[in-house]
Formats: C-alpha cells, structure tokens, sequence
C-alpha cells in the first residue's frame, strides 16, 4: 500500500475514535478514559512488534532516537488528555475538527524544525484548513 492509502486509514480511525471516545466517556473521568485508552494501545502496540518479530531491534536503537520516541510519546499522552477532556466537554464535531488545526501546526513545525519546504499551494491550503476547522468547530 502507498502511504496515501495509510493515511486515508489513519483518518477513518481517528475519526472512529473520536466518536468510540465520546460514547465511552460519558460519566468516566476523562484522565481514566485516557489511561484505559492508553493500556489498550500498549497491548496492542507491543502484541503487533512482538507477533512481526522487531522486539529485538529495541538492542540498535540510538539514545538521540530513544529521546525522541520517548518525547514524542510524552506529546501524544498529554494531547489524548487534553482531546479526551475536550470531547467530555464539548461535541465530537466541534471538538475533532479543532483538534485537526494540528495539521497546519505540523506545517509550520515543519518548516520551523525541519526545514521542509513550505510552497504557496501549502499555504493556501493550510489557510482553507485553518478556516474549516474553525467554521465546522465553532458552527452552530
């Protein structure tokens, strides 16, 4: 498959999760949510690299590589806390599509960290993105 395919598979989960997530949650702590989530996704994370095989590459990793997988899972704990208290307070289809306005801060992280290149057409669109997520969030 091409990463374009992932991707579309990335997005139907995600947004099958927002949704699964805003069922669960109903008189649930949302930090509890978030921890049960979490457990679910260490097992079934670990049961994938251990059925396929890669533990053993856990020896070769880098400590610059262990830090930021290590960083990178500290980012994503605190923003399924913030998306799970978000979607306790408010309506999954005005809280995923603010929670999307991560996609344009991908850009300019991006451009900022990474150097990649940012063209008009990435501008322009990040700018629709931008006004779509704060119509469909904040629309009545």
């Amino acid at each position: 498959m091409t990463w374009f395919i992932y991707a579309l598979l990335s997005a139907f989960f995600a947004a099958l999760t927002a949704i699964l997530a805003k069922i669960g949650i109903k008189n649930v702590d949302s930090n509890l949510a978030t921890a049960i989530r979490t457990v679910v996704i260490l097992l079934f994370a670990w049961g994938i690299v251990l059925a396929q095989g890669t533990a053993k590459q856990l020896v070769t990793l880098s400590r610059f590589s262990l830090l930021f997988l290590v960083l990178s899972g500290i980012a994503t704990g605190l923003s399924w806390l913030f998306y799970f208290r978000a979607l306790q307070l408010g309506e999954a289809s005005h809280v995923s599509p603010i929670d999307k306005l991560s996609l344009v801060i991908t850009i300019i992280l991006a451009a900022l960290i990474l150097k990649e290149k940012i063209t008009l057409p990435i501008v322009l669109g990040a700018a629709l993105m931008s006004i779509g997520a704060i119509l469909v969030g904040f629309g009545k």
